[in-house]
């Protein structure tokens, strides 16, 4: 099961040792704690990423790829703090009118990268393009419950609701609703016109309100972002950022012992210990508001029937799984939602490893003799990892399945076409509500690109989502929530594995760099030190 781990660390240590032979090894000065050294303006930020980003159009995307760029480029009105709060962005403060109106004061100044004013016309003219059917953004329904965006003055507008919306706050924080320039939508929709898709001008000319602005972009090696000088708050420290694609893990860490990288994403668990010892560098750690889960194409046979569904997730021991494929970083996951989470309940009961109640079940499907299928993942150790070891697992069950990695970009858009029998994916939670870790996931309507890949398909689940998005109590929330979770649970649409926790690789050459719990990096504040 470790094989590839073991080759992993193996290539890793050898690399290390060759680069200390050639390098003499690290010096003293770059052994030193970061924050014993003096902080200095300026330099070229190199974040070394597993994947490239899809889309730099915040309403076209839904991967954390993309978003880790997105959210420096691109602001919101509403941010989430180190402390997980919401707080004010290019809104200064909110107030509610009434159960269904909130009321947003702007920030005056702001000014996109490209000149144009930002105020309450642009807020609308964003809005109301992820709501446009014309552009489809998997983002719709972050924002579907919205029945009216009014424009009062230039810095105030208003957002009114179908009904009374809790989480719409929450949402608003979410990346997917950055402020693009009204002038590159315009020039967006116009290419929409001549049969373009929608989001091709803004993806070529991201152009937002953030404290990086877009340079350059080689699909599959590299983005560039530079410092906004007119950026209306604290200017980042940095003159640039490159989010280099570097596949693998230890081509990323030879390039951080190296200082050609100064950020690596991420980190492999088996890594930890060797990167924290070293002279170079040390381990970010950040428990994550995301799920890590294997799925089912439910339009396909025999991933239709329940009990088949069941016997698979009664097939996985989670405790192995993280302790053998992540090193024991994370937790075991009940249901869809992590602890932390509006919505998470700690009575919940998972379907528990049983392989004899597993054969059992797939006798009464019809399915003794086993059968053959595939289970896709990206190009992730981990999920790699965790597909090798369901293969074994499976075999005790007469279950063959053959493993296929594709790319990212292939694996996203083939899955959302339901091209898939298995798959192994994540879904992270930024507003940390229980309505965008359920809705997305499970509901009818979000099949495919906007989440749903296992194409769920459970009519009292949409109810109950829908109820839920209504019910203005807390606590009438979490027992609609808890409800649904129960089902979920019990239809098994995915094997809901762990709740990971986000590692990630920093140079002893850099302080002040930050993460929120669902992936985004802040590099606002990330400083080279001497």
């Amino acid at each position: 099961m470790k094989q590839r781990s073991f080759l992993t660390l193996l290539m890793f240590a050898l690399m290390t040792v060759i680069l200390a032979a050639c390098s003499g090894g690290g010096s003293n000065e770059s052994a030193k704690d970061p924050a014993d050294r003096t902080p200095v303006e300026g330099g070229d930020l190199v974040v070394a990423v597993l994947s490239d980003a899809q889309s730099l159009d915040p309403a076209s995307t839904n991967d954390t790829s993309s978003s880790a760029v997105q959210a420096n480029i691109f602001e919101r009105l509403i941010v989430r703090n180190s402390d997980n709060e919401l707080a004010p962005s290019l809104a200064e403060s909110w107030e509610s009118i009434d159960e269904n109106t909130w009321e947003f004061k702007l920030r005056e100044g702001v000014k996109f990268h490209d000149g144009t004013d930002f105020n309450a016309e642009a807020v609308k003219i964003n809005l109301e393009r992820i709501l446009d059917p014309e552009v489809a953004s998997p983002r719709y329904f972050l924002f579907q419950m919205i029945d009216e965006i009014t424009v009062i003055d230039e810095y105030t507008v208003q957002i009114k609701t179908e009904y009374p919306f809790s989480p719409l706050l929450a949402h608003l924080s979410h990346t997917g609703s950055g402020m693009v320039s009204p002038a590159v939508i315009a020039e967006d929709y116009e290419a929409m016109k001549a049969g373009k898709i929608a989001g091709t001008i803004i993806n070529d000319k991201p152009i937002g309100t953030g404290f990086f602005t877009f340079e350059s972009w080689t699909p599959d090696d590299r983005i560039k972002l530079v410092r906004n000088e007119d950026y209306w708050g604290d200017k980042p420290h940095v003159d640039t950022v490159t989010f280099q694609v570097s596949p693998e893990s230890a081509t990323r860490n030879a390039d951080l012992e190296r200082g050609f990288v100064q950020i690596t994403d991420p980190v492999q668990p088996i890594e930890v210990n060797s990167i924290n010892e070293s002279n170079f560098g040390s381990v970010f750690q950040k428990p994550s508001s995301g799920l890590s889960y294997i799925g089912f194409n439910m339009n396909k046979k025999p991933f239709d029937d329940k009990r088949v569904r069941q016997a698979i997730t009664m097939m996985v021991n989670r405790a192995e799984i993280i302790d053998g494929i992540y090193e024991g970083f994370g937790i075991p996951a009940v249901g869809p939602l992590a602890p932390g989470i509006f919505g998470y309940d700690d009575s919940l009961e998972p379907i528990e490893y049983d392989v004899e109640k597993a054969k059992q079940l797939l006798a009464d499907a019809g399915y003794a003799d086993g059968f053959k299928t595939t289970i896709w993942t990206n190009d992730s150790d981990q999920r790699t990892d965790t597909a090798i070891m369901l293969q074994h697992a499976l075999k005790e069950v007469n279950i063959d399945i053959d493993i296929e990695q594709l790319e990212w970009g292939a694996y996203l858009a083939k899955t959302a076409a339901g091209e898939h029998d298995m798959f192994i994916h994540g879904w992270s939670n930024p507003p940390g509500d229980a309505d965008y870790g359920l809705y997305a996931l499970f509901n009818s309507a979000q099949h495919g690109d906007a989440g749903n890949r296992s194409f769920y398909n459970n009519p009292e689940v949409d109810a109950l989502l829908d109820e839920g998005r209504r019910e203005a109590d807390p606590e009438k929330r979490m027992a609609i929530y808890k409800e649904i979770q129960e089902i979920l649970i019990d239809d098994a649409p995915l094997i809901f594995v762990h709740h990971q926790e986000y590692l990630v690789g920093l140079s002893n050459d850099i302080i002040g760099f930050d993460m929120d719990t669902s992936g985004i990096y802040n590099l606002q504040n990330v400083q080279f030190v001497e």
